[in-house]
């Protein structure tokens, strides 16, 4: 890993389409509405994982598991026993808010009785499907909003980590913020969410103070996650970006030691 501990500072101390399950449901059995695909990716062995800076439970990324353990369970706290969704949002570029979405999503898929989406919404610069290695042909999320993609299921891709999946960005935009406040863009968070209870989605989205993405964005999340970088924003700075967010949604702001 080549990033430091990460540490949350709280402000606040249509269609449904079936999706691929892992885990149980509520009542320990399998979901009864999970579709698995017919060819399933490798597991990911240590060296595979710390490629893709992922957390894991070897020693040498023990403190860097523990910190996003912790996060999710904060998290978990806020909202109680109801899955939900995370915006996670870099209050500028290069504050590694790709890296802590990543990773969120990664500690909730840890639990054996969660799954977890990661939703890359950075249609200008993505970055998820290659720190996943993920090749997704058939497009992704951009794609989907915009028709040219029929089935959720088609852009909903297992990752190699039990029980965690991407959906990519797909086809880069520069003009994103009427497909994030279109119907398709919410069916699609709602049905992530819904199609199991067990479920927790998590949005990768682009720099608060760049775009009106973020704040788009917020309305379909339960939780906003602000990312800064260690050094690199400064309080002011933190401060303009929170205030586009309701403080209800506002969970804290994690600040990303990068080296």
């Amino acid at each position: 890993m080549s990033a430091s501990p990460v540490h949350l500072h709280s402000r606040q101390d249509s269609h449904m389409n079936a999706l691929p399950d892992d885990a149980a449901d509520a009542h320990g059995g399998p979901t009864s509405r999970s579709i698995i695909r017919a060819t399933e990716p490798q597991a990911l062995d240590t060296r595979a994982l710390e490629e893709r800076r992922l957390i894991h439970r070897n020693d040498s990324a023990r403190v860097q598991a523990d910190a996003f353990r912790d996060l999710r369970t904060r998290l978990l706290a806020l909202r109680g026993d109801t899955n939900f969704v995370t915006l996670v949002a870099p209050v500028v570029p290069g504050c590694g808010a790709s890296f802590v979405a990543r990773n969120l999503a990664a500690a909730f898929a840890f639990d054996e009785t969660k799954t977890a989406t990661l939703v890359d919404c950075d249609a200008l610069h993505p970055a998820q499907h290659a720190a996943l290695d993920i090749d997704a042909p058939g497009g992704g999320l951009m794609d989907y909003i915009e028709g040219n993609v029929g089935e959720l299921q088609q852009v909903h891709h297992r990752t190699g980590l039990p029980r965690l999946y991407l959906v990519p960005s797909g086809s880069v935009r520069e003009i994103t913020g009427e497909s994030f406040s279109s119907l398709r863009m919410r069916t699609l968070v709602d049905s992530l969410r819904s199609s199991h209870s067990n479920r927790y989605v998590v949005l990768d989205s682009p720099p608060v103070l760049r775009s009106p993405d973020a704040r788009i964005l917020s309305d379909l999340a339960d939780l906003v996650v602000l990312v800064a970088g260690y050094g690199r924003v400064t309080t002011d700075q933190i401060e303009k970006a929170a205030s586009n967010f309701s403080p209800d949604k506002l969970a804290g702001v994690v600040f990303n030691d990068i080296h």
